[in-house]
């Protein structure tokens, strides 16, 4: 980028950029990123994605890369279709995010948050949303993603956030938000609650304390009890001991006392059946202020909660030295303490989970404090229905389960945050009379005395503001569900995004859009592969494995990175990346337009018209272009990109360039007949043109370069972007199933010539004998491709017959259905023939053992798609039979 702002990619020598700019440019110019007016039948059914909304602090990186090029293209497709198509843009405040970056910034220019106070601080925030917030768009449109940058959206814009206060204000008075004191993750770095799914886990090597706590009482000579624990600091807030109601051992111990040491607190012994009794020494210290459980347990047995820690962790007044310690500062001295009184009866090591922050990674603080929930018991009961129905459906299907599962064990969402940058909580008070309510608009004067207002100091989490995203971007702010947008184009079709915030962010968008539309938010969900690094681990600076998107699109083009990336996709879950692809990408994208310039040179005469395919090289093509829009199609329907790709590339690169344009170009030549060379040329026009609008949504700017470079009829359709997508119906009638097996031979038994002739040397002006074994039909259909074959084999001569034998020393080489053997008397040895063929068929019993473990494998069939575990099927046979064949002609050898 030239620069934060500017949209435009530095255009280096000789490379992508200024291609990429102009069609651009003439894109956004030419309107064609606003909703699309819709054309024929289609207009009736528009065709609606909402970007997920990018931070402000973020930048693009890959998972942004395949997420985006698979948004991008089912909008083109679906604008190409005559759909009225929009893909929604906009950006996310992120509250913890931009507050840490702000407050680093600050910290840089030697000033304060603090000091500063909220006002100014939210205005630095406002400015570095002006200086940075629009880095990632530019990168988007550097992609050429086509979301409709007109009216692109922000979740503090006024509108936006007049459609958070009223969520809240009616879920407040619905009762479904409640204000209480509970145990909240708590980030002593943020200084805000998270919520439990916010939290991420990571694995610590840590240890085990085994601690005497002394009998208030001896109980049958037993003066102290012993408790595990991985967190003695915590033991100043204890205010009671739990033991298992199974554990009979410890029965005569139930409603007895501890005093609890460093602090002389006479605490209780209960049973309670949330303990293991196998864990640790079967006592559990119980501080209900600081462990999730242990509240739960508290208030069970009506134990008292003590706070030991501050906001920032440290241990609050009361507890003599340890006062104003951090946390590790008050394990150390604890556990000395313990120890110095013989208190500390032994440690173990311990590997065990622990809850960080996902922003800052600081180890979170099981916390008491009072804050905002929304009750979610109602509102997810609705939100699994719509997917247990089938009105939602997860691609690819397995994460329908999770998700379920995820709302199954979703308990009440804390959504207040201790942040100034956000939506404030629209809670207002009048400490004069006690009055409280939650406003959408700002209030200053109590209603009911006069007196000031005050307003909460919290804001919300960011997710309960992008959890409306779907909706009041469609003007629901204004008007509510009866908004023109809404009941043009809601619910939305697709939406695209990473598993990791399926629940913090999907799931909440389907409870939020059946509370405040009536309706669902969207009828499909895909949720895409997550870009590992080559390695297969996770992209990370520390890693060194991360890949800029940016570096990529330089260096091999925004079309190259896109194909290459959805290339990649396969029904996995995660996606190992390798660069390699986007380099066969790039190479594609040069073939794609070395193909348009062939067709180019060769149009001299020509004149626009329907195709014709009067020889069988037509017919054959015209068939396969017909197959390929259907399972386009098909693919599309199914969000199956990775194998939209595949079905792309071999179609243009192998059957259109390799064969096509090679089985033309004798009828292209100056001295060819002039009505066969114009129906050649209108056919060559037909299937290029068809096979663009086929690759554009993935590969937008090469196509459009193309369309404008050849004498296509542009005139109702002046830019590709809104050319009709081609027609499966009206191709259907091409589909000729004879004449692809025929061509499909041709090409088995030239392919077979020109391999044997590159792997021993073989002059192509060399005439060689071909036998050509094959079925009864399949020799007919040869037949009538006698001169086609010989002329491109260079054949001295051409036996097709289904006794075939083969020759004295002659290569064999099998190909679909029939074995083609060339003579090589006295131009080959035959000792190397054959290795080449212990070689060969070494190569398939590698790939019949691998493919045989692989669906032996009880775990890959249930999770990979059924076409998927077809496919491979398919090709573990394809393997077997060709070794029975190679182990056939090695016995003859």
């Amino acid at each position: 980028m030239t620069s934060q702002n500017d949209t435009q990619r530095q255009a280096a020598p000789g490379g992508f950029a200024d291609l990429e700019n102009r069609w651009f440019s003439a894109w956004e110019q030419a309107g064609c990123f606003s909703r699309s007016q819709g054309r024929g039948q289609q207009a009736a059914h528009p065709f609606t994605v909402v970007i997920p909304p990018p931070n402000i602090t973020g930048v693009l990186h890959m998972g942004h890369a395949l997420n985006d090029t698979i948004q991008d293209a089912c909008v083109r497709r679906a604008r190409m279709q005559g759909r009225p198509a929009r893909w929604v843009l906009g950006t996310d405040h992120a509250g913890i995010a931009t507050q840490t970056k702000v407050d680093k910034k600050l910290a840089d220019e030697g000033v304060s948050r603090l000091a500063i106070g909220r006002e100014a601080f939210i205005d630095e925030c406002w400015k570095w949303r002006a200086q940075y917030g629009s880095t990632i768009v530019s990168q988007i449109k550097g992609m050429g993603c086509s979301c409709d940058y007109d009216d692109e959206r922000f979740t503090l814009d006024e509108q936006y956030a007049r459609a958070v206060r009223q969520v809240f204000a009616d879920w407040y008075h619905d009762g479904l938000i409640y204000r209480g004191k509970r145990i909240v993750n708590w980030c002593p770095h943020c200084t805000t609650a998270i919520a439990d799914d916010e939290a991420e886990y990571v694995e610590e090597s840590g240890h085990l304390w085994h601690l005497r706590y002394p009998l208030a009482e001896p109980v049958d000579g037993r003066d102290y009890i012993v408790v595990a624990t991985t967190r003695p600091e915590t033991m100043l807030g204890d205010t009671g001991v739990a033991v298992s109601p199974s554990d009979e051992e410890k029965a005569a111990l139930v409603g007895k006392s501890v005093v609890l040491p460093l602090v002389n607190r006479t605490i209780p012994i209960f049973s309670d059946w949330h303990v293991d009794a196998g864990f640790g020494t079967g006592f559990v210290k119980v501080t209900p202020a600081h462990d999730p459980n242990d509240w739960a347990m508290g208030e069970r047995n009506g134990l008292e909660r003590v706070n030991v820690f501050d906001e920032t962790a440290h241990v609050v007044g009361g507890y003599g030295r340890f006062s104003g310690m951090s946390r590790d500062e008050a394990r150390q001295a604890i556990v000395e303490e313990f120890d110095r009184l013989g208190l500390l009866d032994k440690v173990e090591d311990h590997q065990h989970s622990v809850m960080t922050c996902y922003r800052c990674h600081t180890k979170l603080e099981p916390w008491e404090s009072e804050q905002w929930f929304v009750a979610v018991e109602d509102l997810k009961a609705r939100a699994a229905q719509v997917v247990e129905d089938g009105q939602i459906v997860f691609h690819p299907e397995r994460w329908k389960t999770v998700y379920l599962d995820w709302l199954a064990n979703l308990k009440d969402w804390c959504i207040s945050r201790q942040l100034w940058w956000g939506h404030r909580i629209p809670m207002y008070y009048c400490d004069s009379c006690g009055y409280s309510d939650a406003l959408v608009d700002h209030a200053d004067v109590c209603p009911t005395c006069g007196e000031p207002l005050r307003q909460e100091e919290d804001v919300l989490d960011t997710w309960f503001s992008s959890q409306l995203w779907p909706f009041a971007t469609m003007d629901w702010t204004e008007r509510g569900a009866s908004s023109p947008e809404l009941q043009r184009a809601y619910p939305t079709q697709v939406l695209s995004t990473a598993r990791d915030i399926m629940g913090l962010w999907v799931a909440r968008m389907v409870m939020s859009s059946l509370y405040c539309t009536g309706q669902i938010p969207f009828q499909h969900v895909i949720i895409h592969p997550t870009v590992m690094g080559a390695d297969g681990k996770p992209m990370s600076k520390s890693r060194g494995n991360g890949v800029d998107p940016l570096r990529l699109m330089e260096d091999y083009g925004a079309d190259g990175m896109r194909f290459g990336l959805l290339m990649q996709v396969t029904g996995g879950q995660d996606l190992r990346f390798n660069e390699a692809k986007l380099e066969s990408s790039r190479n594609f994208a040069n073939k794609i337009r070395n193909a348009a310039r062939f067709v180019g040179m060769h149009l001299d005469g020509f004149e626009p018209g329907a195709p014709e395919p009067t020889t069988l090289a037509d017919q054959w093509i015209m068939s396969r272009l017909a197959r390929l829009v259907a399972q386009l199609d098909r693919l599309y329907e199914g969000f199956e990109f990775g194998e939209a790709t595949r079905e792309l590339y071999a179609f243009f690169w192998n059957e259109f360039c390799d064969w096509y344009i090679e089985l033309s170009k004798s009828r292209l030549e100056p001295d060819a007949d002039p009505a066969d060379r114009l129906a050649c040329q209108r056919n060559l026009m037909f299937v290029l043109d068809q096979a663009i609008r086929l690759l554009h949504p993935i590969m937008p700017f090469v196509t459009e370069e193309i369309y404008h470079d050849l004498p296509f009829d542009r005139s109702a359709f002046p830019l590709l972007i809104e050319a009709p997508w081609p027609d499966a119906q009206r191709l259907a009638g091409f589909v000729d199933s004879q004449a692809e097996r025929a061509i499909e031979l041709v090409c088995e038994a030239v392919s077979a010539v020109r391999s044997t002739r590159a792997r021993y040397g073989i002059s192509p002006r060399e005439p060689l004998a071909v036998v050509v074994k094959a079925s009864q039909d399949d020799c007919a259909l040869l037949e009538r491709q006698r001169s086609m074959i010989s002329s491109m084999q260079n054949a001295l001569s051409l036996e097709l017959s289904p006794a075939a034998q083969k020759p004295a020393q002659a290569a064999a080489v099998l190909g679909s259905g029939i074995e083609v053997y060339i003579g090589l008397a006295g131009l080959v040895d035959f000792e190397a023939e054959r290795a080449r063929l212990q070689k060969e068929r070494a190569k398939f019993e590698a790939e019949a053992q691998k493919l045989g473990r692989k669906l032996s494998n009880e775990g890959y069939l249930a999770k990979a798609a059924p076409q998927i575990i077809e496919k491979d099927r398919g090709r573990h046979a394809d393997a077997l039979d060709r070794i029975e064949r190679i182990d056939a002609q090695l016995s003859e050898l």
